[in-house]
């Protein structure tokens, strides 16, 4: 009988999930809201859930006696993929570790606790004096959504003046009646992918960020191996390993974002799911396995290995409008090249797009690799250079 996988979301980063889960002969259930979603069309079933009705996504799964859940590039799910996996005795994150890997606050609040290296906050109510509770941290400050993703929700805040249209930023996008301000510590972002399995962490791979400036920085591509000196390297591993111990994460992905500044790593966050912008792609490049097949492995119930005798240097980028309209035309002009692995379109000709702000409003992606770094890089930007998308 084939295994059952229930996948949160039908979304571009939920769809080589479900590719490589039918691969494996697995039957796919995409669970998301209605909508004109990619996954849809490729899941073996379909199921109109909100990802975040863990009753009622656990009830499904009941009822469909899944053998796994699980998700990919989105925060929002992974709660309900903690209360199904304990309800259900599944194999993947707890429902109190998904509870603090979905709220910041509570993240926070953990990595103080203990002995993680992060910046200062508060947690405030939106009947509060912002600026007063934000007395004691040092400006600029960073007022965040507790339970969002893919930037959305996030501010710099300069003076308290700023403060608020930052909060009101917040509470177009939340859920809760509190948010998040933090010091914006200034240094350099980057990020890390890892593996926890039976309580060990299998790797850690940190890699550099390509960051789009808006309201706060985006990242929107990413390369690997990233040129830090060894013992910074290692300082990134502890604080990463430390953060998923604290939070208690088990037999998921982790993504992580960090800041480095005087040759320390800041941890911003992490999340138990991996990560969007092509991260799961520059894993698998990186180490030579498939680690879409990893993550599907672990959720119904293995414990795959994760070999690491490889090192493949690569780069990717999302392709982005640069205004609100409908795509016109779009030309991959690119000829053959073995380092090009994946030029993506998101959208077809005549389909409506978003001006970029936030990592959703992608429009496709470009991934390149090299025998070595700078190679790899050259490659990316000979690679854009050759994608043509006119929006109007």
């Amino acid at each position: 009988m084939k295994k059952k996988l229930m996948i949160m979301g039908a979304g571009i980063y939920q769809v080589p999930l479900i590719r490589k889960a039918k691969e494996m002969g697995i039957h796919t259930i995409a669970v998301s809201i209605p909508g004109k979603y990619p996954g849809f069309e490729i899941a073996d079933e379909i199921l109109y859930l909100n990802t975040v009705d863990y009753e009622a996504v656990l009830a499904a799964a009941r009822e469909k006696e899944v053998d796994g859940i699980v998700t990919a590039g989105t925060d929002v799910a992974v709660i309900t993929i903690g209360r199904v996996c304990d309800a259900l005795g599944l194999k993947g994150l707890s429902f109190e570790a998904a509870k603090i890997a979905s709220d910041k606050m509570l993240m926070k609040e953990c990595y103080e606790k203990n002995g993680v290296r992060t910046a200062r906050f508060r947690e405030v109510r939106f009947d509060e004096d912002a600026a007063a509770a934000a007395s004691g941290l040092t400006y600029p400050l960073i007022v965040k959504a507790v339970d969002s993703s893919g930037s959305r929700g996030i501010t710099r805040v300069n003076a308290p003046e700023d403060l608020p249209s930052a909060i009101e930023t917040v509470r177009e996008v939340t859920r809760k009646d509190y948010f998040l301000i933090e010091e914006f510590i200034i240094g350099e972002e980057f990020g890390a992918q890892a593996f926890i399995l039976d309580g060990k962490v299998q790797f850690v791979l940190p890699h550099g960020d390509y960051v789009f400036m808006g309201d706060t920085g985006v990242p929107v591509g990413h390369f690997a191996p990233y040129d830090l000196s060894p013992e910074i390297l290692e300082d990134a591993r502890d604080q990463c390993e430390k953060a998923i111990h604290a939070m208690g994460l088990n037999n998921c992905a982790v993504n992580a974002d960090f800041i480095l500044r005087d040759g320390k790593t800041y941890v911003l966050e992490l999340g138990g799911r991996s990560g969007a912008t092509c991260l799961a792609e520059l894993v698998s490049i990186y180490y030579g396995f498939d680690y879409y097949e990893k993550i599907i492995l672990t959720a119904i119930g293995e414990s795959p290995d994760f070999p690491q005798e490889m090192a493949v240097p690569n780069a990717s980028h999302l392709l982005m409008a640069d205004r609100d309209g409908v795509i016109l035309s779009q030309e991959n002009t690119n000829g053959p090249d073995e380092n090009i692995l994946d030029v993506q379109f998101d959208y077809k000709v005549g389909d409506r797009v978003h001006k970029f702000h936030v990592g959703p409003h992608r429009i496709g992606h470009v991934i390149t690799k090299g025998r070595t770094l700078e190679e790899a890089k050259e490659t990316l930007d000979r690679a854009m250079e050759g994608v043509h998308i006119q929006v109007g």
